[in-house]
């Protein structure tokens, strides 16, 4: 078998692989031989069927079979001797297009190999890494929303007209067409004016209304009403407002924090404690990881396979269209070709791809069992109900496994760099990190 190259410009590669006639047959009749010996045929004894008559049989299946394992197997042994990594898989086609047995196979490959990623000088990326207390303001201010969301409602003042955001206790019958529907009444159901709970106008009818007053309240059935026989509908919903009362927060102690699972009060700031230190590291992580990108953006140059840069450029044109019209699920629509700012940001992250990749690799970097198993499992806790389900699917789905430890490799290898780059930690303030993470948002 003769390999021969035909390109070599930059990363692309070109190559013809000739696999001569008596080559193939050879292969075939090695076939036949290796399988003779199981093989029953009627006349015969299990395995005295004549190679003759095994290849009129089964000669067209195994010389296809042999043409592809002997063109992977070139292709293969050409690789590990060239050292070339094909950035895609390769393209393979078959030149002599009028073949038939008995002819030599000539076959083109083509590919763009990958770089060679030069090394990194870690020791002279400078960071700063900016740390984020919990003070007392902090969960105090936390504590403040917690009770804000836990409202308690008191009597207002007799006479008072209901605002926006008091509840209102109401007897309610609602009527369609004069007749009273299933599901329609209820007594003493408390409804807080402006949470939407109810079909649309229904609540605004209810503002400014007082205990003791009774209301027509006129609404209209969306047409997509869950109750087909309600759908697009008028209603009269006569109401009789027993109660008008205002929201209150929720006073912060031991009982507030026993209702978010705390034993008591400096149990719950413990939480809030822990909660706002994990959200401040996480966030201090991504701000120096951007930073980080950055300085290895700028540190190296190399060629990048066009391929890799076309394909990547595509996808976040693609991935941000569907962004900017969410009600297109499919990917029928018209093709979606991308800007320079995307071939620009695609090129940075191809790049950052391939040094990452290679720093991981010459670190020995490895994602193990146990980080995998737990990261399938908090993703499958997004599918409730169906958990084993997608933890299945991802077992037996080496695409979705890729996509989930793609990110885990990266974090790692970015966690190796940390630790080799001249890191200052700076104390800053809450508002300074905020700042921060939104300066990433913009860019």
């Amino acid at each position: 078998m003769q390999v021969n190259e035909t390109l070599n410009d930059g990363l692309k590669r070109g190559y013809t692989i000739l696999l001569t006639a008596a080559e193939l047959e050879a292969k075939v009749k090695e076939k036949l031989v290796e399988a003779q010996p199981e093989i029953e045929m009627k006349g015969f004894r299990k395995g005295k069927v004549p190679l003759a008559l095994l290849k009129k049989q089964f000669g067209p299946r195994l010389l296809g079979e042999a043409m592809q394992e002997s063109i992977d197997g070139a292709l293969s042994t050409h690789l590990e001797e060239s050292g070339d990594r094909p950035a895609m898989q390769p393209a393979v086609t078959m030149t002599n297009e009028n073949w038939k047995e008995g002819d030599d196979v000539e076959v083109a490959v083509s590919y763009e190999t990958l770089p060679e990623v030069p090394e990194v000088d870690f020791s002279a990326i400078s960071l700063t890494r900016l740390t984020v207390a919990a003070d007392d303001a902090s969960i105090q201010e936390a504590l403040d929303n917690l009770a804000s969301t836990a409202l308690n409602f008191e009597d207002r003042k007799k006479g008072s007209k209901a605002k926006d955001g008091d509840q209102v206790v109401i007897d309610f019958v609602g009527k369609v067409d004069g007749e009273a529907f299933e599901g329609g009444s209820a007594e003493d159901y408390p409804l807080v004016l402006g949470s939407n709970s109810f079909i649309p106008g229904f609540e605004d009818g209810l503002i400014g209304v007082k205990e003791g007053d009774e209301k027509d309240v006129d609404v209209s059935f969306p047409d997509d009403y869950q109750a087909p026989n309600l759908a697009g509908k008028a209603a009269v919903f006569t109401c009789t407002v027993k109660a008008v009362k205002e929201p209150k927060p929720a006073e912060i102690n031991d009982e507030l924090a026993k209702q978010y699972g705390a034993e008591d009060l400096e149990g719950l700031k413990t939480q809030i404690a822990d909660r706002l230190a994990a959200e401040y590291t996480g966030a201090a992580r991504a701000v120096a990881k951007r930073a980080l990108l950055d300085a290895l953006d700028k540190a190296v140059s190399f060629e990048l396979p066009p391929s890799l840069v076309e394909a990547e450029a595509s996808q976040i044109a693609h991935q941000l269209w569907h962004e900017e019209n969410p009600d297109v699920q499919g990917h029928d629509h018209a093709k979606v070709e991308p800007t320079e700012e995307h071939n620009r940001l695609a090129v940075r992250r191809v790049k950052l791809g391939l040094l990452l990749a290679e720093i991981g690799q010459k670190a020995e970097v490895q994602v193990t069992d146990q980080e995998m198993t737990q990261a399938i499992l908090n993703q499958a806790r997004q599918y409730r109900g169906q958990e084993r389900q997608f933890f299945e699917f991802v077992q037996q789905n080496a695409q979705a496994r890729q996509q989930i430890q793609a990110p885990l490799f990266e974090d790692k290898v970015i966690d190796h760099v940390f630790s080799l780059a001249k890191a200052e930690e700076k104390a800053a303030t809450k508002e300074e990190l905020q700042a921060a993470v939104e300066a990433l948002e913009e860019e």
